[in-house]
C-alpha cells in the first residue's frame, strides 16, 4: 500500500505535531485516515519525515514524526522554465508536468500573443492557484523540494534577468535540442498559445538565447514543455 505524502508549510522535526486544517480535513474526512496509519511529510526544504497517525478529529489531526529520511535528490541540471501564459487548464497541465519532471523554477510570461491578462487581486489568485499545483504534483511525484513559481513577467524583462549557462528559445526552424553541450543550468523559452513573434525570438537572441527545436512537428503551448524537459532531462539531467 503506498505511503500518503503530504507537504507542510514550516519546518518539520521529530515528534508530535499538529497539521493545518486543510491537510487535516483531508486526511481525515477526504481519506479518511484513522490513528495507526502511517503518513510521511516534507517541508520543501530537502527533509523527509515519516510517521504515524495518533489523533483524527473532524478538524485536527496530530502526528507522532518518528523518522527523519533522506530526500529524493533533485536533477543535476538545474531547469528554469519561462512559459508564455496560456488560458486556464493548459497553464495548469504545463505548471504540474514541468513539476513531475523536475523543473526548479517557472516563470509565466506576458508576451504580444498571449490571451490572458491578469492584474492585481486576480494575479495573486492565480499565482497562488499555480503554487499549490506545484505543491500537489511533488506531493504525487516524490519531489522533496519545491519548484520556485514566480509571478507573471513581461517576457522582455525575463529576457533581461535570467542568468544560465545554456539560454534556449524553442522554434520550429533550428538544431535540434541533442546539438548543445552539456550544461550545469538552463533556461527554456516556450511561447504561447499563438507563439512567439519573429520580434521576440530576435530580441530572445539578442539576449543570449540560442534556437532549438524538438524535432519535425509544431508542438502546443503546453505540450512543449512537457517535450523539451523530457529531451533535456535525457539529455543532460536525471533520465
Amino acid at each position: 500500500m503506498r505511503l500518503s505524502r503530504f507537504f507542510i508549510d514550516a519546518p518539520l522535526a521529530l515528534g508530535l505535531l499538529d497539521l493545518p486544517e486543510a491537510q487535516a480535513h483531508y486526511i481525515g474526512r477526504v481519506l479518511r485516515l484513522a490513528p495507526g496509519d502511517a503518513v510521511q511529510l516534507f517541508d520543501g526544504s530537502g527533509r523527509e519525515f515519516r510517521g504515524e497517525l495518533v489523533e483524527v478529529g473532524k478538524k485536527s489531526v496530530r502526528v507522532e514524526l518518528r523518522e527523519q529520511l533522506p530526500g529524493l535528490a533533485e536533477s543535476p541540471l538545474r531547469i528554469h522554465l519561462g512559459q508564455g501564459l496560456s488560458r486556464g487548464e493548459r497553464m495548469d497541465w504545463a505548471i504540474q508536468k514541468a513539476t513531475e519532471l523536475g523543473v526548479a523554477e517557472i516563470t509565466p510570461l506576458l508576451s504580444e500573443r498571449c490571451e490572458v491578462r491578469l492584474k492585481d487581486e486576480r494575479a495573486d489568485k492565480r499565482l497562488a492557484h499555480w503554487q499549490q499545483i506545484a505543491i500537489s504534483a511533488c506531493e504525487q511525484c516524490g519531489r522533496s523540494v519545491l519548484p520556485t513559481i514566480h509571478p507573471p513577467a513581461p517576457l522582455e524583462d525575463w529576457l533581461k534577468g535570467i542568468e544560465a549557462e545554456l539560454k534556449l528559445v524553442l522554434h520550429p526552424f533550428a538544431e535540434p535540442l541533442a546539438s548543445h553541450a552539456r550544461p550545469a543550468s538552463l533556461a527554456f523559452l516556450i511561447g504561447p498559445e499563438g507563439g512567439l513573434s519573429e520580434t521576440e525570438v530576435d530580441a530572445a537572441r539578442r539576449a543570449g538565447y540560442r534556437a532549438a527545436r524538438l524535432g519535425p512537428r509544431v508542438l502546443r503551448t503546453e505540450t512543449a514543455p512537457v517535450v523539451a524537459l523530457s529531451v533535456a532531462q535525457q539529455l543532460w539531467g536525471d533520465f
